[in-house]
């Protein structure tokens, strides 16, 4: 086995993550040094993914918008939750940002994230 050490470039990344993978098809009994590594192991990775592999924040109205085509919605579907249509257009041109009670019936309505709604 070789030594832990901070990961540092992407090969020792998918060198990590190729270790790894071992323990998620089999994870090691809690207590157990196999365990105790795939616990460090974890730790390096996502500490080198979080400087790294950056997400960037969702953006709302995308997230709206890919509802939207999965549940074949048309913008006036979008009335009860936002408002009038020509307030359903504003939000979704970026020109009106939601307000919390369109936040919580977007979330209610469609099951978007409210997390995802309010970035």
């Amino acid at each position: 086995m070789k030594e832990l050490k901070p990961i540092r470039n992407e090969s020792e990344y998918e060198d990590a993550l190729a270790e790894a993978s071992v323990y998620f098809d089999k994870e090691p009994a809690l207590g157990t040094k196999k365990a105790d590594r795939f616990e460090i192991l974890l730790m390096l990775i996502d500490s080198y993914e979080a400087k790294h592999h950056v997400i960037s924040p969702a953006d709302p109205v995308e997230d709206i918008r890919f509802r939207m085509e999965q549940a074949n919605l048309k913008p006036k579907d979008l009335k009860p939750m936002i408002g009038e249509l020509n307030r359903v257009y504003e939000v979704l041109a970026k020109k009106r940002s939601l307000t919390l009670p369109m936040i919580r019936r977007l979330h209610n309505g469609l099951g978007i994230p409210a997390e995802s709604l309010i970035a």
